[in-house]
């Protein structure tokens, strides 16, 4: 069984395997899908959580059903590369709702963000309202035309 420091068996991989697919199924059917008691399967998942391998258990919206439909990839370079610009970065970033991803990256390019907003006009404000609070030296975006796989669930393979 999972805890700190410890490796996931073959029981904890199926159970986060089915959690991945699907949160809101009750502990009696999780349980009987990875051939577990109901009382062992819900001590798992409370290992699991305690463990932090489970981090929150969420509902998916379809953005395009709530006005955030277009998705922009956001590069991002800068020529500083202080502590406190660092951490006024991250302040910034984690400010604005319509950024849903942001990482630090390898390579020309030093942040890739990742944003949900209803159309271009809206990239735009928050464009605008990311230059204004932040120094960067370029800052290029490309729309998503079609996405092809966009997925919440982390492969299990590695475990």
């Amino acid at each position: 069984m999972a805890s700190q420091g410890q490796s996931l068996d073959p029981f904890d991989l199926a159970i986060l395997r089915e959690l991945q697919r699907d949160s809101t199924r009750s502990i009696e059917d999780l349980a009987a899908l990875v051939n577990l008691s109901r009382n062992a399967c819900w001590r798992r998942i409370k290992l699991l959580e305690e463990a932090g391998v489970i981090r929150a258990r969420v509902a998916l919206v379809e953005a395009s059903k709530v006005n955030a439909g277009l998705t922009v990839l956001i590069r991002i370079r800068t020529s500083q590369h202080s502590a406190k610009w660092a951490e006024a970065f991250r302040d910034t970033v984690r400010a604005l709702p319509e950024i849903v991803g942001a990482y630090r990256t390898s390579g020309e390019v030093d942040y890739i963000l990742r944003a949900r907003v209803p159309d271009v006009a809206a990239y735009d404000r928050l464009y605008q309202r990311l230059i204004a609070r932040i120094d960067m030296v370029d800052v290029a975006a490309s729309f998503v035309m079609e996405e092809i796989k966009d997925t919440t669930e982390v492969p299990l393979g590695y475990a």
